[in-house]
């Protein structure tokens, strides 16, 4: 698995956050669970590998960084989301863009044209391409203005 691969699987993660009534922890646990693996690899070739323990950690990491800041987040996202109202943006954009700005903003290693570039690349997978280039856009803007390199 690569850390491509492992990113994606923590957007579709944070995308179930909205969704669950699990703790986190349980939550996270399940997911990653050989069994679910397992059942979600005849749908979905991303399920074909389990995580190694570091794909692991950076998987769990960034979904519960997701958890953890989602408010913050997601004022982010409608700061620079003109014209738009934060309920009008689907919940796999959100997801995307909550990754990738935690990526950004917690995650030093990990240049922030890294971020916005694989999150652009799950959003061609996922969305329009119009929604695409919003959240290219909206990544590039909030990278500018918020990254004090």
């Amino acid at each position: 698995m690569t850390r491509n691969t492992a990113r994606e699987i923590a957007t579709h993660l944070a995308y179930e956050l909205s969704f669950t009534d699990l703790s986190l922890q349980d939550f996270l646990d399940q997911r990653l669970s050989a069994e679910n693996f397992a059942d979600l690899s005849p749908e979905c070739g991303l399920y074909d590998d389990m995580p190694n323990a570091k794909q692991e950690d950076y998987i769990r990491r960034l979904v519960s960084g997701v958890a953890e800041h989602a408010a913050e987040l997601d004022g982010y996202i409608e700061n620079y989301a003109k014209g738009w109202r934060f309920d009008r943006i689907s919940l796999v954009a959100s997801a995307i863009m909550r990754v990738a700005m935690f990526e950004i903003l917690y995650m030093p290693d990990i240049p922030a044209g890294v971020a916005i570039n694989e999150a652009v690349e799950i959003a061609k997978k996922y969305e329009e391409p119009d929604t695409v280039r919003f959240i290219n856009g909206i990544l590039g803007s909030f990278a500018r203005q918020e990254v004090k390199e």
